[in-house]
């Protein structure tokens, strides 16, 4: 870490009146964002005990987003028995907030790649029918607003499953329902919606730019990690391709060359084309759901952090949303992580960054003392930061 980056912004030498944003996504298979947010905070407090700190755990509109934005709005859990991608029931939840009636689903919790063990992921038989009871059982609440977090799917069925789970049918030429999975798409001639159904405003959160077909879609950038050889892929995208014809003839829309729209699978099509969806970047998702820009304003420092810092934080992940915010306010960032690439671009977002490991690490044991190693880099961040005189 650069000591020149980062100086204390009040004078008299001590911390006493300084506040300090802690602002992590999550450590991707070690630590939630909530868990290194609070590393963090108790590294800081060694070196800096009379600080104002507050944690603010981020997303990207992935996995933790509902845990972020319920955690800052003291919502609840509602659990529920749900398909998994297979069809198989499983207990799946999300964050409620009553007085805003409010639901935060993710749909990785229903349909997502850790529900599936790797040898039997099959993208053609996967469904997000799931997350579309999540979403039936938020609007049955009485939900004024749902926000759907996008990412870690093992799905590649345009959002049909979700569909089906809310009234819509899928029909052959001759009038037969198919059950709603990617194998069946080819058969599609025609979509009924449901009658009377009613949702609130919907809005979905993304971390990818993509549309639903061609070399940067769903099948072709995604499909690979849930299964999806080359056989299986070109059926993967005919099908989806089939779809959007399907649906643009019948419900009037065409939301195939959206960007996002690729996002989980085509769920984020599906839930422009059944449910009237918006799609905004994830990040801003959060940071507003958080009041994110305010808490940043009102910092003298912000510390934020992921598992790696690389090229793709800078392309829109969490940490690189915060680093923005900070610099739009002038305020110092500091970014700790797991690793931190070499990338010149990573300079020009953060004052300073610092890896958790100073000396060679199996990855088992970087995983296992996460919190540790977390905690400790804090620590030393904060010894290294000059003191203004």
């Amino acid at each position: 870490m650069e000591e020149s980056g980062v100086e204390n912004p009040r004078a008299g030498g001590h911390f006493a009146e300084v506040r300090i944003i802690i602002a992590p996504d999550k450590f991707k298979g070690s630590l939630s964002a909530r868990e290194a947010a609070e590393a963090i905070r108790k590294g800081l407090l060694k070196v800096w005990p009379d600080a104002v700190l507050k944690t603010v755990p981020v997303s990207d509109g992935g996995e933790g987003t509902a845990e972020a934005i319920r955690a800052a709005r003291t919502g609840v859990w509602i659990t529920l028995g749900v398909r998994d991608p297979l069809g198989k029931t499983v207990p799946a939840r999300y964050a409620w907030m009553e007085a805003e009636r409010l639901a935060v689903i993710e749909m990785s919790e229903a349909s997502g790649l850790w529900r599936v063990d790797a040898e039997r992921r099959d993208p053609l038989r996967s469904n997000t029918y799931g997350t579309g009871e999540l979403i039936a059982d938020a609007n049955k609440r009485g939900a004024e607003k749902i926000i759907v977090g996008l990412g870690g799917s093992a799905t590649n069925d345009g959002g049909i499953g979700m569909a089906a789970a809310l009234g819509y049918q899928f029909l052959t030429s001759d009038g037969e329902e198919i059950e709603p999975l990617p194998v069946n798409l080819l058969s599609l001639v025609r979509i009924e919606p449901p009658e009377g159904l009613a949702l609130p405003a919907i809005l979905a959160a993304d971390d990818v730019c993509s549309p639903l077909l061609g070399p940067r879609g769903a099948t072709e950038m995604f499909g690979g990690q849930k299964g999806a050889e080359a056989r299986l892929a070109r059926e993967l995208e005919l099908s989806l391709e089939n779809l959007a014809e399907v649906a643009a003839f019948d419900l009037g829309c065409d939301f195939r060359n959206a960007p996002g729209a690729g996002a989980a699978g085509g769920l984020g099509f599906g839930l422009m084309t059944f449910c009237r969806a918006t799609l905004k970047p994830g990040f801003e998702v959060v940071a507003e759901a958080l009041d994110l820009e305010t808490e940043i304003a009102a910092a003298d420092l912000v510390i934020t952090g992921e598992g790696s810092l690389d090229a793709q934080t800078v392309e829109g992940k969490a940490p690189a949303g915060v680093a923005q915010l900070a610099r739009a306010h002038q305020k110092p960032v500091l970014a700790l992580a797991g690793s931190v690439a070499n990338d010149a671009r990573l300079d020009a977002l953060f004052d300073a960054t610092l890896s958790l490991c100073d000396r060679p690490l199996t990855l088992a044991g970087a995983v296992r003392d996460a919190a540790a190693l977390l905690e400790r880099a804090a620590e030393c961040a904060a010894r290294l930061i000059t003191l203004s005189p």
